[in-house]
Protein backbone atom coordinates (compact mmCIF):
# COMPACT_ATOMS: atom_id res chain seq x y z
CA UNK A 1 0.00 0.00 0.00
CA UNK A 2 1.08 3.56 -0.75
CA UNK A 3 0.27 6.22 1.84
CA UNK A 4 0.51 9.95 1.14
CA UNK A 5 0.44 12.18 4.22
CA UNK A 6 -0.79 15.62 3.25
CA UNK A 7 -3.84 15.92 0.99
CA UNK A 8 -3.39 19.41 -0.45
CA UNK A 9 -2.68 20.08 -4.10
CA UNK A 10 0.70 18.32 -4.25
CA UNK A 11 -0.49 15.33 -2.23
CA UNK A 12 -3.56 15.01 -4.42
CA UNK A 13 -1.50 15.20 -7.60
CA UNK A 14 0.96 12.64 -6.21
CA UNK A 15 -1.97 10.28 -5.65
CA UNK A 16 -3.35 10.97 -9.13
CA UNK A 17 -0.07 10.41 -10.98
CA UNK A 18 0.72 7.34 -8.87
CA UNK A 19 -2.68 5.89 -9.71
CA UNK A 20 -2.22 6.58 -13.42
CA UNK A 21 1.18 4.84 -13.25
CA UNK A 22 -0.62 1.94 -11.48
CA UNK A 23 2.06 1.71 -8.80
CA UNK A 24 -0.34 -0.04 -6.41
CA UNK A 25 -4.01 -0.98 -6.25
CA UNK A 26 -4.48 0.76 -2.88
CA UNK A 27 -3.52 4.38 -2.18
CA UNK A 28 -4.28 6.09 1.12
CA UNK A 29 -4.50 9.86 1.50
CA UNK A 30 -3.98 11.00 5.09
CA UNK A 31 -4.53 14.48 6.50
CA UNK A 32 -5.30 16.14 9.83
CA UNK A 33 -8.04 18.27 8.20
CA UNK A 34 -11.38 16.53 8.60
CA UNK A 35 -13.02 15.76 5.28
CA UNK A 36 -10.17 16.92 3.05
CA UNK A 37 -8.59 13.53 2.25
CA UNK A 38 -12.01 11.89 1.97
CA UNK A 39 -13.23 14.49 -0.51
CA UNK A 40 -10.00 14.39 -2.49
CA UNK A 41 -10.20 10.58 -2.67
CA UNK A 42 -13.78 10.72 -3.94
CA UNK A 43 -12.88 13.24 -6.64
CA UNK A 44 -9.87 11.22 -7.78
CA UNK A 45 -11.81 7.94 -7.82
CA UNK A 46 -14.49 9.52 -10.02
CA UNK A 47 -11.81 10.50 -12.55
CA UNK A 48 -10.09 7.10 -12.38
CA UNK A 49 -13.44 5.39 -12.91
CA UNK A 50 -13.98 7.10 -16.26
CA UNK A 51 -10.38 6.27 -17.20
CA UNK A 52 -10.96 2.60 -16.41
CA UNK A 53 -8.06 2.58 -13.91
CA UNK A 54 -8.65 -0.02 -11.20
CA UNK A 55 -6.76 1.73 -8.41
CA UNK A 56 -8.69 2.58 -5.25
CA UNK A 57 -7.87 5.76 -3.34
CA UNK A 58 -9.06 6.16 0.25
CA UNK A 59 -9.08 9.19 2.53
CA UNK A 60 -8.52 9.14 6.29
CA UNK A 61 -7.72 11.32 9.30
CA UNK A 62 -6.41 8.35 11.33
CA UNK A 63 -2.69 7.53 11.21
CA UNK A 64 -3.50 3.94 12.22
CA UNK A 65 -4.97 3.37 8.75
CA UNK A 66 -1.49 3.42 7.17
CA UNK A 67 -0.63 0.11 8.85
CA UNK A 68 1.15 -2.17 6.39
CA UNK A 69 2.22 0.60 4.02
CA UNK A 70 5.16 -0.20 1.74
CA UNK A 71 5.87 3.49 1.06
CA UNK A 72 4.85 6.61 2.98
CA UNK A 73 5.17 9.95 1.18
CA UNK A 74 5.39 12.95 3.53
CA UNK A 75 3.98 16.10 1.94
CA UNK A 76 2.57 17.51 5.19
CA UNK A 77 3.67 21.00 6.19
CA UNK A 78 3.37 24.64 5.27
CA UNK A 79 3.90 25.50 1.61
CA UNK A 80 6.34 28.01 0.22
CA UNK A 81 4.76 31.44 -0.31
CA UNK A 82 5.84 34.10 -2.84
CA UNK A 83 9.07 35.76 -1.70
CA UNK A 84 9.98 32.92 0.68
CA UNK A 85 13.02 30.68 0.34
CA UNK A 86 12.74 27.01 1.21
CA UNK A 87 14.85 27.65 4.29
CA UNK A 88 12.29 30.18 5.58
CA UNK A 89 10.03 27.20 6.12
CA UNK A 90 12.56 25.34 8.24
CA UNK A 91 11.33 25.96 11.78
CA UNK A 92 7.66 25.87 10.76
CA UNK A 93 7.90 22.44 9.19
CA UNK A 94 10.51 20.71 11.37
CA UNK A 95 8.00 20.08 14.16
CA UNK A 96 5.32 18.89 11.75
CA UNK A 97 7.66 16.40 10.07
CA UNK A 98 8.94 15.04 13.39
CA UNK A 99 5.36 14.37 14.53
CA UNK A 100 4.46 12.70 11.24
CA UNK A 101 7.56 10.48 11.32
CA UNK A 102 6.82 9.39 14.88
CA UNK A 103 3.44 8.17 13.64
CA UNK A 104 5.09 6.37 10.72
CA UNK A 105 7.36 4.58 13.21
CA UNK A 106 4.32 3.59 15.23
CA UNK A 107 2.04 2.40 12.43
CA UNK A 108 4.24 1.61 9.38
CA UNK A 109 7.64 0.67 10.76
CA UNK A 110 8.65 -1.32 7.68
CA UNK A 111 7.89 1.41 5.16
CA UNK A 112 10.22 3.37 2.90
CA UNK A 113 9.73 7.11 3.52
CA UNK A 114 9.69 9.65 0.69
CA UNK A 115 10.02 13.13 2.27
CA UNK A 116 8.72 16.03 0.16
CA UNK A 117 8.21 18.80 2.72
CA UNK A 118 10.44 21.86 2.27
CA UNK A 119 13.17 22.73 2.96
CA UNK A 120 13.67 19.28 1.49
CA UNK A 121 17.21 18.29 2.44
CA UNK A 122 17.00 19.27 6.13
CA UNK A 123 13.59 17.56 6.34
CA UNK A 124 15.12 14.40 4.86
CA UNK A 125 17.76 14.41 7.58
CA UNK A 126 15.18 15.10 10.31
CA UNK A 127 13.17 12.17 8.93
CA UNK A 128 16.26 9.95 9.04
CA UNK A 129 17.20 10.91 12.60
CA UNK A 130 13.65 10.77 13.96
CA UNK A 131 12.78 7.45 12.31
CA UNK A 132 15.98 5.57 13.10
CA UNK A 133 15.48 3.79 9.77
CA UNK A 134 18.35 2.66 7.57
CA UNK A 135 19.57 5.42 5.21
CA UNK A 136 18.41 3.37 2.22
CA UNK A 137 14.79 3.72 3.38
CA UNK A 138 14.85 7.54 3.22
CA UNK A 139 14.31 8.67 -0.39
CA UNK A 140 13.78 12.45 -0.66
CA UNK A 141 12.09 13.91 -3.73
CA UNK A 142 14.05 17.17 -4.39
CA UNK A 143 16.37 16.74 -7.36
CA UNK A 144 13.86 14.63 -9.30
CA UNK A 145 11.74 17.79 -9.46
CA UNK A 146 14.74 19.97 -10.34
CA UNK A 147 15.58 17.51 -13.11
CA UNK A 148 12.19 17.93 -14.77
CA UNK A 149 12.81 21.68 -14.99
CA UNK A 150 16.37 21.23 -16.28
CA UNK A 151 15.11 18.90 -19.03
CA UNK A 152 12.48 21.44 -20.05
CA UNK A 153 15.09 24.19 -20.45
CA UNK A 154 17.32 21.86 -22.49
CA UNK A 155 14.30 21.05 -24.67
CA UNK A 156 13.51 24.73 -25.18
CA UNK A 157 17.12 25.56 -26.03
CA UNK A 158 17.77 22.69 -28.44
CA UNK A 159 14.33 22.14 -29.93
CA UNK A 160 14.89 18.40 -29.57
CA UNK A 161 12.38 15.93 -28.18
CA UNK A 162 12.05 15.82 -24.41
CA UNK A 163 12.12 12.03 -24.68
CA UNK A 164 15.63 12.08 -26.16
CA UNK A 165 17.09 14.15 -23.30
CA UNK A 166 19.01 12.52 -20.44
CA UNK A 167 20.19 14.93 -17.77
CA UNK A 168 21.14 15.16 -14.11
CA UNK A 169 20.73 17.55 -11.18
CA UNK A 170 22.26 16.85 -7.76
CA UNK A 171 23.01 18.74 -4.56
CA UNK A 172 20.71 20.85 -2.43
CA UNK A 173 17.08 21.21 -3.51
CA UNK A 174 17.30 24.98 -3.42
CA UNK A 175 19.34 27.92 -4.60
CA UNK A 176 22.56 25.87 -4.41
CA UNK A 177 21.35 22.99 -6.58
CA UNK A 178 23.81 21.58 -9.11
CA UNK A 179 22.44 21.00 -12.63
CA UNK A 180 25.10 19.06 -14.54
CA UNK A 181 25.37 19.92 -18.26
CA UNK A 182 28.59 17.87 -18.40
CA UNK A 183 26.59 14.73 -17.57
CA UNK A 184 23.66 15.58 -19.88
CA UNK A 185 23.01 14.28 -23.39
CA UNK A 186 20.52 14.39 -26.25
CA UNK A 187 20.19 10.90 -27.76
CA UNK A 188 23.67 10.15 -26.43
CA UNK A 189 25.22 13.32 -27.87
CA UNK A 190 26.90 15.41 -25.14
CA UNK A 191 25.04 18.65 -24.50
CA UNK A 192 28.32 20.55 -24.88
CA UNK A 193 28.42 19.40 -28.54
CA UNK A 194 25.03 20.99 -29.16
CA UNK A 195 24.98 24.18 -27.10
CA UNK A 196 27.66 26.81 -26.41
CA UNK A 197 28.89 27.20 -22.83
CA UNK A 198 27.12 30.54 -22.43
CA UNK A 199 23.77 28.90 -23.22
CA UNK A 200 24.41 25.99 -20.87
CA UNK A 201 25.32 28.43 -18.10
CA UNK A 202 22.04 30.26 -18.69
CA UNK A 203 20.07 27.00 -18.53
CA UNK A 204 21.71 26.20 -15.18
CA UNK A 205 20.83 29.66 -13.85
CA UNK A 206 17.24 29.36 -15.09
CA UNK A 207 16.84 25.92 -13.49
CA UNK A 208 17.94 27.29 -10.12
CA UNK A 209 15.48 30.17 -10.23
CA UNK A 210 12.41 28.87 -12.02
CA UNK A 211 10.57 27.49 -8.96
CA UNK A 212 10.40 30.99 -7.48
CA UNK A 213 9.04 32.24 -10.80
CA UNK A 214 6.25 29.64 -10.87
CA UNK A 215 5.33 30.49 -7.27
CA UNK A 216 5.30 34.21 -8.14
CA UNK A 217 2.96 33.59 -11.10
CA UNK A 218 0.52 30.99 -9.71
CA UNK A 219 1.21 30.78 -5.97
CA UNK A 220 2.62 27.25 -5.79
CA UNK A 221 4.28 24.44 -7.73
CA UNK A 222 1.92 21.47 -8.01
CA UNK A 223 1.96 19.24 -11.09
CA UNK A 224 5.73 18.82 -11.50
CA UNK A 225 6.31 17.83 -7.83
CA UNK A 226 3.28 15.53 -7.89
CA UNK A 227 4.70 13.76 -10.92
CA UNK A 228 8.24 13.63 -9.47
CA UNK A 229 6.87 11.88 -6.38
CA UNK A 230 5.06 9.30 -8.50
CA UNK A 231 8.19 8.60 -10.56
CA UNK A 232 10.15 7.77 -7.40
CA UNK A 233 7.30 5.68 -5.99
CA UNK A 234 7.04 3.74 -9.27
CA UNK A 235 10.78 3.01 -9.29
CA UNK A 236 10.49 1.56 -5.78
CA UNK A 237 7.24 -0.38 -6.13
CA UNK A 238 8.14 -1.84 -9.53
CA UNK A 239 11.77 -2.46 -8.56
CA UNK A 240 12.93 -0.54 -11.62
CA UNK A 241 16.61 -0.15 -10.55
CA UNK A 242 16.31 3.29 -12.11
CA UNK A 243 19.02 5.91 -11.61
CA UNK A 244 17.28 8.93 -10.07
CA UNK A 245 18.72 11.91 -8.20
CA UNK A 246 17.22 11.76 -4.70
CA UNK A 247 18.00 13.29 -1.31
CA UNK A 248 19.23 10.65 1.09
CA UNK A 249 21.59 10.46 4.11
CA UNK A 250 25.27 10.26 3.18
CA UNK A 251 27.52 7.83 5.03
CA UNK A 252 30.88 8.81 3.57
CA UNK A 253 29.89 9.26 -0.08
CA UNK A 254 31.21 12.45 -1.69
CA UNK A 255 33.37 12.84 1.42
CA UNK A 256 30.44 13.58 3.74
CA UNK A 257 28.56 11.95 6.60
CA UNK A 258 25.73 13.06 8.90
CA UNK A 259 24.09 15.16 6.20
CA UNK A 260 21.34 14.46 3.67
CA UNK A 261 21.49 15.89 0.16
CA UNK A 262 20.66 15.04 -3.44
CA UNK A 263 22.82 12.43 -5.19
CA UNK A 264 22.28 10.05 -8.12
CA UNK A 265 21.15 6.67 -6.86
CA UNK A 266 19.84 3.33 -8.05
CA UNK A 267 16.23 3.18 -6.84
CA UNK A 268 14.52 -0.17 -6.42
CA UNK A 269 12.37 -2.22 -4.06
CA UNK A 270 14.74 -1.63 -1.14
CA UNK A 271 14.80 2.14 -1.67
CA UNK A 272 18.24 3.63 -2.27
CA UNK A 273 20.07 0.50 -3.38
CA UNK A 274 23.30 2.24 -4.42
CA UNK A 275 24.60 5.81 -4.38
CA UNK A 276 26.58 6.65 -7.51
CA UNK A 277 29.63 8.84 -6.86
CA UNK A 278 30.37 11.10 -9.81
CA UNK A 279 33.85 12.43 -10.60
CA UNK A 280 32.99 16.12 -10.19
CA UNK A 281 35.31 18.84 -11.47
CA UNK A 282 36.41 21.74 -9.25
CA UNK A 283 33.51 24.04 -10.17
CA UNK A 284 30.94 21.28 -9.66
CA UNK A 285 32.49 20.32 -6.33
CA UNK A 286 32.29 23.95 -5.21
CA UNK A 287 28.55 24.09 -5.85
CA UNK A 288 27.97 20.70 -4.23
CA UNK A 289 29.87 21.87 -1.14
CA UNK A 290 27.78 25.05 -1.03
CA UNK A 291 24.69 22.88 -0.82
CA UNK A 292 26.15 20.65 1.88
CA UNK A 293 27.16 23.65 3.97
CA UNK A 294 23.72 25.23 3.53
CA UNK A 295 21.99 22.08 4.75
CA UNK A 296 24.37 21.68 7.71
CA UNK A 297 23.85 25.32 8.69
CA UNK A 298 20.09 24.86 8.54
CA UNK A 299 20.21 21.72 10.69
CA UNK A 300 22.43 23.45 13.24
CA UNK A 301 19.77 26.13 13.64
CA UNK A 302 17.02 23.74 14.70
Amino acid sequence: MLTIIGSGKVGGDAALFSALRKVDKDILLLDVVNGLPQGEAMDLNHMLSEQGVDVHIRGSNDYADMKGSDIVVVVAGSGRKPGMTRMDLLKINAGIVKDVVENIKKHASNAIIVPVTNPLDPMVHITYKTSGFEPSRIVGMGNMLDLSRFIQFIHESTGHSRDSIRALVIGEHGENMLPLPRFSTVSGIPLASILPKEKMDQIVKDTRGVAAKVIELKGATVHAPGNAISAIVEAIMKDRKKVIPVATPLTGQYGHSDVSIGVPAVIGRKGVEKIIELDLNSEEKEWFEKGVNSVKTALAGI
